[in-house]
């Protein structure tokens, strides 16, 4: 069973509260957290190199094969082409991103950047055997954060205690 820390959130706390609070401590950056994954990116990096590499070194020598086909240079810059187009979609998983800040939660995974404000966030855990960290939504729904992965290992760790010291710390009943 896994281990789930959630941190308490206060229902009555609003973005009003956040925003005063922000501005109170007036050189407060816009974002506390960035978190990027590490060893996905290398080795995404690499993979869309050596396809990149392959694909523009079979379009070189397509035409000097003994096959009985007829390779035109067309057919040559279109195997380059495909090559690149892959790569391309490998570097797609470059792209993860998450940042976290007085207004919310900003998750950015392979296409798209979608915002949550703390008042729709009940935690972040990391599943049994998953690959990456997921974060909690009211209503049992969940969001998967593909910038904290599990073969980060120590980078992973912090950010997720970054994460939840941040929500407890914006979620927080208001000082009186």
């Amino acid at each position: 069973m896994p281990v789930v820390r959630i941190w308490r959130r206060n229902p009555h706390a609003g973005k009003a509260t956040h925003a005063a609070s922000a501005a109170a401590q007036g050189d407060t950056p816009e974002w506390e957290l960035e978190v990027r994954p590490r060893r996905s990116v290398r080795t995404a990096w690499i993979v869309a190199v050596l396809l990149a590499a392959f694909f523009i070194a079979g379009g070189i020598w397509l035409r000097t094969g003994s096959t009985g086909v007829n390779f035109r240079p067309a057919d040559q810059l279109a195997m380059m082409g495909i090559g690149l187009l892959a790569a391309a979609a490998v570097l797609l998983l470059t792209r993860p991103r998450l940042r976290v800040g007085a207004r919310g939660v900003s998750v950015r995974n392979i296409l798209g950047d979608t915002e949550f404000p703390w008042e729709h966030i009940r935690g972040v855990s990391f599943q049994d055997k998953k690959s990456w960290a997921r974060l909690e939504l009211i209503d049992d729904d969940y969001v998967p954060l593909l910038a904290i992965r599990s073969n980060d290992k120590e980078h992973a760790a912090r950010a997720l205690d970054r994460l939840r010291e941040l929500g407890a710390k914006y979620t927080a009943p208001p000082a009186e």
